[in-house]
């Protein structure tokens, strides 16, 4: 699901939290993939595997270059500290 996507985002519909992300990330000029968990067939499945990778919530569960970013607390980490942006750019999400 995250292969060969520069940005993938596990979401919820009713997720605020999620819905931020989104925003800050298109903010930027990409464009995520994003998996609705509440409106996908194997949501439930995914939103189990995300926990066994060690979200205690569950979304929103952020992949940048197909490497696992973690949840909002980390991707706005990166944000302060100028590291988001490099990442999109890495992963070929925006271009300057």
């Amino acid at each position: 699901m995250i292969q060969e996507k520069p940005v993938v985002i596990f979401s919820k519909s009713s997720c605020c939290m999620s819905h931020s992300i989104k925003s800050l990330i298109r903010g930027f000029g990409a464009n995520p993939t994003v998996y609705e968990l509440d409106r996908i067939p194997n949501g439930q499945q995914i939103e189990r595997a995300l926990v066994l990778l060690g979200f205690g919530q569950s979304v929103p569960a952020v992949f940048i270059g197909q490497r696992l970013v973690g949840n909002e607390r980390q991707v706005m980490s990166l944000h302060v500290q100028n590291q988001l942006v490099p990442l999109l750019i890495q992963a070929g999400a925006i271009w300057i």
